[in-house]
């Protein structure tokens, strides 16, 4: 392939894509590369590819996956997701006290119980300190960064996550890769993330693209996400229960999707491979293909079964006869790996071209492996790299990782490690320490709203933008609900403006324009923070910079009165119409807005200016005593027997008038001249 027709196949997929499927807001990520992030390739063996170990381990991902507990260590998914088995015993005793005294942390987290927090903050200081357990070294990490029980100190959270990752704790990972990014350290937070991101790939399926199980935004600004939560409530959701009833009375749509839901864990169930065998199982014999090359992952990975790669092989074969051209990955796989059959790479290719000719994106991933790494084929950067580009194209978040590590070695494309850090982190957030948001949500749809905030704010503290802006959602919703833990007890209402602001920031910092825009108010009003209309107006700018109907508003109003920025009459109705363009709802607040702006500009300093300039001050009197006179209960009930007498006495008196008017027009007019005769 010539150098020209790579960097046109490049410009063309790279120039502008969006990474849909990763959770980090919802929102789309969007990578813009120009011809000079692409390399001119040397495809000869003094290759970086040869001295760099990052590209040692098996990139087509694998079967040979350790349990979630191994992969994340310290985790507290005994809490919310209990083992099916007993422990045996002989089980490791060593982490107990640790465990103990998360359990009391989570306990007085749900319960507001401030004795018992700090009963549990002192035992893992214990831990930590004496006993040096990296997992009771991230905790107190965690409690010193959130200033739960202990005065906030960044250096002593940074140096207890630091000991605790030196120590293999995931978690820890995470929070100190999300620190290094956040102040532009990006040497040391790609390694972090490369390490994580490698975790996370390597568990993703053999064959077809695993669904993205997105952390669920549980607000819309300032609105609960009803929608969204409702899909999310498992077994008690009744769309859920409706199709649980179709599969049972023999449908085999529903058969495959109870299968698929449990497999996956989604709509707010909890994972059960043994349940999702079973559905797949009774599926097939109802005659739905789709469940085949499930099957033959599920006993590839020996997922709820004892694994089986012949099997595996038969079900994959199945599959790709029925056209599930996806199946042909796994089936590759296989003979790439010789599990199941003899390894033969040109068989492997032969499958892996197959899955590509039917526009499935692993396909083309796979034959970029091949390409990349010279496996039954003649090694080919470029050739790999358009393989990548076209397979992140279509979603497939292995090629993310892929072309992350490109720009982490500097292999195919020019070495950029900022890029490369975002490309790792948006992988590495898929790993098993996502569970906390899973969590986290059956904690609120069950209304324990202390337990969902403390896994929020764990998560917010390894870089989950939605986890950021859940936390301090809940903060500014529920208050004292929130259950939120101080330094000396249950947070002060000083304490929890300081932590859903600083919340607020960090969500802003990752793009939530919403967050940019809350941060901008708590500027403005001085909610939580000093007024200061400057930091105001950034904040603003930044939740402008996305296009935030209410942020350019906002700005235009600042305009228009010289509020932390330059007084400008012309900047104001620039911003108030860019509102309006951007947002048809706002056509009231403009239309008024400009009405002030014509005023102020044809009467300045008149009795017009000064009677608008005061609405600020005397909306909240007034607001005031609407809630403390009026709408008091007694008052509100003569308040409307008067409306309702002034209502009568105006029906009347407009009754009255329509009669005198009738009876005149039958009147003869006097004035008028009568005709000639």
């Amino acid at each position: 392939m010539s150098r020209s027709i790579c960097h046109l196949f490049l410009f063309l997929f790279l120039l502008l894509f969006s990474f849909f499927p990763f959770p980090l807001l919802a929102r789309p990520f969007v990578l813009v590369l120009s011809q000079d992030d692409l390399k001119d390739v040397q495809n000869d063996d003094a290759s970086p590819l040869d001295s760099d170990s990052s590209w040692d381990d098996d990139d087509f991902g694998g079967t040979h996956v350790k349990p979630d507990d191994e992969l994340d260590p310290g985790s507290w998914r005994r809490f919310f997701e209990p083992p099916t088995t007993l422990l045996s015993p002989s089980h490791d005793t060593s982490l107990d006290s640790y465990y103990a005294a998360v359990h009391k942390i989570i306990s007085a987290s749900n319960n507001g119980d401030a004795r018992l927090m700090e009963e549990a903050a002192a035992e893992i200081e214990t831990a930590a300190n004496t006993d040096g357990d990296p997992h009771a070294r991230s905790v107190l990490g965690f409690l010193y960064g959130m200033g739960i029980m202990r005065e906030r100190n960044k250096a002593k959270a940074f140096l207890n996550h630091y000991f605790a990752a030196e120590g293999g704790n995931a978690q820890s990972k995470m929070a100190l890769a999300y620190t290094y990014s956040r102040q532009d350290m990006h040497e040391k937070a790609v390694k972090l993330y490369a390490e994580l991101a490698e975790i996370a790939v390597n568990s993703f399926l053999i064959s077809k693209d695993s669904p993205v199980i997105e952390p669920i935004r549980i607000h819309n600004g300032a609105e609960e996400n009803k929608e969204a939560l409702k899909k999310s409530r498992g077994e008690d959701d009744e769309d859920f229960q409706i199709l649980e009833y179709q599969a049972q009375k023999g449908n085999a749509g529903a058969m495959y999707k109870m299968g698929l839901f449990y497999y996956f864990g989604l709509r707010g169930l909890r994972r059960d491979h043994t349940k999702a065998l079973m559905w797949f199982l009774k599926a097939v014999d109802k005659g739905e293909p789709r469940s085949l090359e499930l099957l033959g992952e599920i006993y590839a990975r020996g997922a709820g079964v004892e694994r089986n790669y012949t099997k595996a092989l038969e079900w994959l074969s199945l599959a790709s006869e029925h056209g599930l051209y996806s199946a042909y990955n796994g089936m590759g796989y296989l003979h790439v790996k010789g599990y199941g059959v003899e390894k033969n790479y040109t068989k492997a290719k032969e499958y892996f071209d197959k899955a590509a000719d039917n526009e499935d994106a692993g396909g083309h991933y796979n034959l970029g492996v091949m390409y990349l790494k010279g496996i039954g084929v003649k090694r080919d950067v470029k050739i790999a790299c358009k393989c990548f580009i076209v397979a992140a194209n279509a979603g497939q978040p292995k090629a993310f990782y892929q072309l992350a590590k490109m720009f982490h070695t500097g292999v195919g494309l020019k070495k950029n490690l900022p890029m490369a850090t975002a490309l790792y982190k948006l992988v590495a957030e898929r790993g098993p320490w996502s569970s906390l948001s899973r969590w986290a949500l059956e904690s609120y749809l069950k209304g324990d709203m202390g337990k969902a905030f403390l896994l929020y704010s764990r998560m917010a503290e390894l870089g989950y933008e939605i986890a950021q802006s859940n936390a301090a959602w809940i903060l500014d919703k529920y208050g004292e609900r929130s259950m939120c833990m101080g330094e000396s007890g249950v947070c002060t209402d000083a304490e929890r403006h300081q932590r859903a602001h600083s919340l607020w920031w960090q969500a802003s910092e990752q793009g939530n324009e919403h967050a940019a825009l809350l941060i901008g108010d708590a500027y403005y009003y001085g909610r939580g923070t000093v007024r200061d209309y400057e930091r105001a107006a950034e904040a603003y700018k930044h939740a402008k910079s996305q296009s935030n109907a209410q942020a350019m508003f906002n700005l235009g109003y600042m305009h228009e009165h010289g509020q932390g920025l330059p007084f400008d009459l012309h900047l104001a109705k620039r911003y108030y119409d860019q509102a309006l363009e951007l947002d048809p709802a706002a056509k009231l607040p403009v239309t008024l807005a400009l009405a002030s702006l014509w005023v102020r500009k044809n009467y300045a300093d008149s009795f017009l200016v000064h009677i608008i300039d005061s609405l600020p001050e005397v909306y909240p009197r007034v607001e005031e005593w609407v809630e403390n006179v009026i709408m008091e209960e007694g008052n509100a009930t003569i308040l409307t027997l008067f409306v309702c007498l002034l209502t009568v006495l105006y029906l009347r008196e407009r009754q009255r008038r329509h009669a005198i008017a009738a009876a005149g027009a039958h009147e003869p007019n006097e004035h008028v001249v009568p005709a000639a005769r």
